[in-house]
């Protein structure tokens, strides 16, 4: 490791959260790509027609909160899985919401895609342990929500200001 001469006081920020989970979803990420890459879609495309398929018809808000995602981010993401036919967008409904729902192509999809993932799937769990993963996988919806929670005081106090 190199002598960093710097005048900072970098004491402690290899145990940063956002930098240790950042750094293990690309590593999972990247395995999940290279698995599904046979496919035509990435992992981050797979996981968003998952979650429409599981929760269709669904409105952007409400994919936005099962993602945890900023529903402006996951705007650019839907409408790509849309111009490639994978996702179906509704016009505005009744409190201005849209609806997405996956086509028949996106079915297609998600049907040659779910035998390639559930390899890798599998593959990881055998690697790390079926029992580890269950556990990890808990604790990581648990952080999840606990994340969650400490956001809501700063955008309520945020919304609060910009009134």
């Amino acid at each position: 490791m190199k002598n960093n001469s710097s005048p900072l006081d970098l004491n402690g920020t290899g145990y940063c959260a956002s930098f240790n989970f950042r750094k293990t979803a690309r590593a999972v990420t990247r395995l999940y790509d290279a698995a599904l890459q046979e496919t035509g879609i990435r992992s981050t495309q797979f996981a968003i027609l998952i979650a429409v398929a599981k929760n269709q018809p669904v409105s952007i808000g409400a994919l936005a909160d099962v993602l945890v995602i900023d529903a402006t981010t996951l705007t650019r993401s839907l409408r790509l899985l849309q111009k490639e036919g994978f996702l179906a967008i509704s016009n505005r409904a009744a409190m201005r919401q849209r609806f997405l729902t996956v086509t028949a192509k996106g079915k297609h999809v998600l049907a040659r895609s779910l035998p390639v993932w559930r390899k890798a799937q599998e593959r990881f769990v055998a690697t790390i342990g079926s029992k580890y993963w269950l556990d990890l996988r808990n604790e990581l919806e648990r952080l999840a929500q606990v994340v969650i929670d400490l956001e809501r005081p700063q955008k309520e106090a945020t919304a609060l200001n910009s009134q």
